[in-house]
């Protein structure tokens, strides 16, 4: 039979709903008319029989306009008519199928039961030998296995399109495509699959709703500024979903609000290896590195997120700042210029790489350097803070010298400077394990060693009171560190037992000018000034220790001697200081009287015992009657003596009035505890 008779039988098994049966003409522009049906027609089996098949619900389609695969029956043989699932093309208005015979159904189920294909050994008296049943549309164009043709329920309308087609009961199986709604960050890939049990689909929907609760309660305390419970939710999320790039660039960004950059880098680049397509993954990973000062690193994904339009003008002006203060902060050590090398490291770590251990590390150098001892050591903290897992991923170099390495050589030089020897040296171990080639490094570990040894040696001989041995041993350490204050000091504790005073001033003031804050070195002048009788140089290098070491008996007890010392030598009365003494109480007007008129400065405290002011500053006063004991300390109570507190007008209480040399020069009425100390500090030092 030819292709043209077989189109002719399959047009004659078609009829018209409502009784108004006409047969169509017989041609092909009529035959393909109606491409709206979801199920196109089969050709026959690949066999030698002539039975002709014909379709008991929808209307013929070409082949040429299918858009699936093949479909396979039960028995294994590949059709070319295909499914369309996804998409149901509209058909004409008031457009209604329905077969010349009995419809077909596969068993009723709607979980997708067996199928009534025809067996292939029926004879042409059966319309659907060859066809599909209508009913059964399976998404994975798989058909189940043959089961016997069950009685034909009654239809039921299941409108798929527009239309009021009516279609048999199989499995259609919809929106099992669709992804869950999306909220601040992207679902996971595997939710989108269709599961294969019922079982798996309903694990899948829980993992996904438990994805984005997960997701939202971290952005809710991540808006909140808690980045802790943030970080919580978001280690959940990442381990619902470990292949999510979203939930690794969340994750990243809790950390970095809780400073674990080494952390937050290590998920910020997962992020970009899941999604390399991500413009805000590279954007994020280019921000961290320029504030590790990554700089070659930050360009890299900054021009991968501007090729991806999420690049923000603001992160290449940070990223050019920073490059151009680095560099002009590493040409400046270069020749010795640290005042400009501090400037330029201070200006790049401002532009945005304030979590760079290269800058920091400059910093701390170049105010080694300046003297600033205290400062580049508290800068060394902040860079000992950061992660060292950072520095192995720095590959930059400095002057020829592996930022890694120099970061321990500064370290060591700092260490060094303060005292802290035997750090020192491991320091420098390090730094030349790291850089074994370095001659700068070699160079500085072989000093490091050398000074160390010398301070050592020179303890030795000093505790065995070889203090001539021990000085040279100091000198010999200052050869190969002629800037490390420790020495010095140490050096002139050796001139001030040999009695050679102006040797010892020297080394002290050495040390200072070093280390202005140097209070051993500070004490250890005093009391060579003590031994010199340079009584005004003594009392001022006592005062500023007093203010550095407030309540030390030593230096109390040097000060009050140096002073005594000091009015004798001018030829003042001493017959009223005294060291450690109380608060002098005072009864009547007429005592009063003669102890304001004493020479000095004298400091009156009007009180009562009931009064909580009163019980609260009052120790604070006799505090202050021991640091300062060229001040003669005066206490009225007014509840026992009110004639005095009458004659001095005092109607509240606590009152101070400073009195020198019998005149008033201050009253303070419940002033605060500040306040009076730094007037009575202040009178005290103008009388001495």
């Amino acid at each position: 039979m030819s292709e043209a008779d077989r189109l002719r039988l399959r047009a004659a098994a078609l009829a018209l709903d409502s009784g108004a049966v006409r047969d169509k003409p017989d041609s092909k522009a009529n035959l393909f008319a109606d491409l709206g049906s979801p199920v196109s027609p089969l050709r026959a089996w690949a066999s030698g029989t002539t039975s002709s098949s014909s379709s008991s619900s929808g209307s013929a389609k070409s082949p040429a306009q299918s858009n699936v695969g093949a479909v396979r029956l039960a028995g294994g043989r590949s059709h070319s008519g295909e499914l369309a699932v996804e998409s149901n093309p509209p058909r004409p208005p008031g457009h209604r199928r329905c077969g010349s015979g009995p419809l077909i159904f596969s068993g009723g189920s709607s979980s997708g039961g067996s199928g009534g294909v025809g067996d292939r050994g029926s004879t042409a008296s059966s319309p659907m030998t060859n066809a599909l049943p209508a009913g059964n549309i399976c998404p994975s164009g798989r058909v189940p296995g043959a089961a016997p043709a069950p009685a034909p329920p009654r239809s039921r309308p299941d409108v798929l399109g527009s239309g009021t087609g009516h279609y048999g009961h199989g499995s259609i199986m919809r929106g099992a495509g669709m992804s869950p709604a999306r909220s601040s960050i992207d679902a996971p890939s595997f939710l989108g699959r269709p599961s294969r049990s019922p079982a798996s689909s309903a694990a899948v929907a829980g993992s996904g709703a438990s994805l984005q609760e997960m997701s939202r309660l971290g952005n809710e305390w991540y808006k909140k500024g808690r980045h802790g419970e943030a970080l919580r939710y978001y280690d959940r999320a990442v381990s619902l979903c470990p292949d999510s790039a979203a939930c690794r660039g969340n994750r990243a960004a809790a950390l970095i609000g809780l400073g674990r950059l080494a952390d937050a880098l290590r998920e910020s680049e997962e992020a970009v290896r899941l999604d390399p397509a991500s413009g805000r993954a590279h954007s994020r990973l280019a921000g961290l590195c320029l504030r590790l000062g990554m700089i070659e690193k930050a360009r890299r994904h900054l021009t991968q997120a501007r090729h991806l339009h999420e690049s923000n003008p603001a992160d290449w002006e940070k990223l050019q700042d920073v490059e151009m203060h680095l560099g002009r902060s590493t040409d400046a050590r270069k020749i010795g210029d640290w005042k400009s090398a501090l400037r330029e490291a201070d200006a790049a770590i401002a532009a945005g790489a304030d979590s760079s251990q290269l800058l920091l590390a400059l910093r701390s150098e170049a105010l080694l350097r300046l003297h600033k001892l205290e400062e580049a050591d508290s800068t060394l903290a902040c860079l000992l803070k950061l992660d060292n897992a950072l520095l192995s991923w720095t590959a930059a170099k400095l002057s020829g010298m592996l930022v890694e390495s120099y970061v321990y050589i500064v370290r060591a030089q700092v260490d060094m400077a303060l005292g802290r020897f035997d750090a020192a040296v491991e320091a420098a171990d390090n730094a030349r394990l790291i850089d074994p080639g370095n001659v700068e490094v070699g160079m500085i570990l072989n000093n490091v060693r050398l000074v160390a040894r010398a301070r050592a040696q020179g303890n030795e001989l000093f505790m065995a009171a070889k203090f001539s041995d021990a000085s040279i041993a100091y000198g010999e350490g200052l050869k190969y560190d002629p800037s490390n204050p420790v020495l010095y000091c140490n050096r002139a504790a050796c001139w001030w037992k040999l009695e050679r005073w102006e040797k010892a001033v020297d080394d002290c003031n050495e040390a200072l000018r070093i280390r202005p804050n140097y209070k051993k070195a500070l004490l250890r002048r005093a009391m060579v000034y003590s031994n010199l009788e340079r009584w005004a140089d003594c009392v001022r290098d006592y005062e500023v220790l007093r203010r550095e070491l407030p309540g030390d008996t030593e230096v109390e007890e040097g000060l009050f001697r140096a002073q005594v010392a000091l009015k004798t030598t001018r030829g003042e009365d001493v017959s009223n200081m005294k060291f450690g003494g109380e608060v002098e109480m005072v009864t009547n007007v007429e005592q009063f009287c003669a102890t304001i008129r004493s020479p000095g400065v004298s400091v009156v405290y009007f009180m009562s015992a009931m009064n909580q002011q009163c019980i609260h500053i009052t120790p604070a006063v006799d505090s202050l009657c021991s640091e300062c004991p060229l001040v003669n300390f005066l206490k009225v109570n007014v509840d026992n003596s009110p004639m005095v507190a009458k004659a001095e007008d005092v109607r509240i209480v606590p009152t101070f009035k400073i009195y020198k040399d019998g005149v008033r020069v201050k009253e303070m009425i419940c002033p605060s505890l500040q306040v009076l100390r730094y007037s009575v500090r202040h009178y005290a030092v103008s009388s001495s």
